[in-house]
């Protein structure tokens, strides 16, 4: 039997085959892939470790890893959407104040992202019932 909601097929990060990627695409119905009336300014390697304070080794890694999603250009040099830093910083927050290693941070992303969901689904739910919450 799958507890797991619609959508959170895995808990490995995205870029391991098992769950579709973050940025783009939604994790669940409830989410549908959106387009934009203009297009979204892409960031590149070096912006986003000026950004963020990090060394672009270091992002590399984390790209590799799984816990920041980004695309390549046609010349092969990375990509990442205007809220990688903001990615970066909750990552080096949960490696600090934590004290947990790369493959941990990925699953504690993972359930942050699923309480999040869940979350929201409780809110859409709630306020489209005809009776008042029970809190």
């Amino acid at each position: 039997m799958n507890d797991r909601p619609a959508g959170a097929a895995g808990t490995g990060r995205a870029g391991t085959g098992d769950r579709p990627a973050r940025t783009g695409v939604g994790l669940t119905a409830a989410t549908a892939v959106r387009y934009a009336l203009a297009p979204v300014r892409r960031l590149s390697l070096d912006t986003v470790a000026r950004r963020s304070g990090l060394h672009p080794d270091l992002i590399r890694r984390f790209v590799a890893l799984g816990l920041v999603d980004a695309d390549r250009d046609a010349a092969g040099h990375l990509l990442f959407d205007p809220t990688a830093p903001a990615a970066l910083a909750r990552i080096q927050r949960l490696r600090s104040g934590l004290c947990l290693n790369y493959a941990s941070i990925g699953l504690v992303l993972d359930l942050l992202d699923r309480i999040s969901l869940l979350e929201a689904a409780l809110r859409a739910r709630s306020t489209r019932s005809e009776n008042p919450p029970w809190t």
